[in-house]
């Protein structure tokens, strides 16, 4: 049988907020398993894992450059934000986000030249490392591209310009005006940083998503009592609301608060007399996923109280 450490438990219950003893009887019922012990807890009532992001406590910058029909994103952590305050450190993650625009992904993005000479993006982070005192590191990249139409963006939080806590891209493909598709997509962009959607459509969900949300419907279902001829109805209709909230083109357009992201796209297109494609989006959040260590303040003041 498994050992069920202190620090499982406290991970699983920041993860979810559920109680420290149900978060221990989570464990012990999956071995350990912290996502099944998530989706247990889920089926219990006792956690809305689904609904939470992951807590966000890294520092850095998200930093990202748009070139008409292509735009990049990039994100730089740092130990604490007030190094993301510094105005080399953000000048060098502006740097790295058009650079990014020529990068296939983070490896060779971190292997590009940052300038003349030898020295590349990993080259001049380690510096800036050494300069500023405090580890840094090119977390993640990812470009987008269309082939008619633009790549539009928006910065939430922003400290400079595309630079924040929040940064979003959506790739648009139409044949119409470039200036009115670029504002339209920025209102999109805007709604992705708001909303997070998972995918564009209903069909682009990742199927193990689904099924995950699905297993976790039906033992939720189960566990009400209903017989099982029912319980399939259910959980199709959990299932639809399921959609509706992750597949970007089915919520609610946040700008207008009324109509689906769909008809925003139609009334869009309409306006500039061409069909507009979303063909993909991304959405960095700083630190989302990256657990920071946590101190014992009182524990610190009086380590320094006494000298040690």
């Amino acid at each position: 049988m498994t050992a069920i450490t202190a620090s499982m438990v406290k991970e699983l219950r920041d993860k979810t907020s559920a109680g420290m003893m149900d978060c221990k009887t989570a464990l012990m019922e999956n071995e350990g398993d912290l996502e099944a012990s998530v989706d247990w807890l889920r089926t219990k009532g006792l956690a809305s894992a689904a609904k939470k992001a992951d807590r966000v406590a890294a520092e850095g910058l998200v930093g990202l450059a748009t070139d008409g029909t292509s735009g990049a994103l990039v994100e730089v952590n740092s130990e604490t934000d007030f190094v993301a305050r510094n105005a080399r450190f953000q000048n060098m993650v502006s740097t790295i986000s058009r650079l990014a625009l020529e990068a296939k992904d983070t490896d060779a993005l971190s292997a590009m030249p940052y300038g003349e000479g030898d020295l590349s993006v990993a080259d001049q982070i380690k510096n800036m490392v050494g300069s500023l005192g405090e580890n840094m590191v090119l977390r993640r990249s990812q470009r987008l591209q269309v082939t008619h139409g633009v790549v539009a963006s928006y910065v939430h939080n922003s400290v400079a310009p595309g630079l924040g806590r929040i940064g979003v891209l959506v790739a648009l493909e139409s044949s119409g005006d470039t200036d009115a598709l670029e504002d339209f997509g920025r209102k999109l962009a805007m709604h992705v940083a708001a909303a997070n959607p998972l995918a564009v459509s209903k069909e682009d969900i990742d199927p193990a998503v689904i099924e995950r949300e699905r297993t976790v419907l039906t033992e939720q279902a189960r566990d009400s009592g209903k017989p099982e001829n029912i319980i399939g109805k259910m959980v199709e209709g959990r299932l639809r609301k399921f959609y509706a909230e992750v597949a970007l083109l089915s919520q609610v357009y946040v700008i207008d608060g009324e109509s689906k992201v769909e008809q925003a796209v139609e009334a869009a297109a309409s306006g500039i007399g061409s069909e507009i494609k979303i063909t993909g989006f991304v959405r960095f959040a700083l630190g989302e996923g990256v657990e920071k260590k946590t101190d014992d303040f009182a524990a610190e003041v009086a380590a320094a109280a006494s000298g040690n």
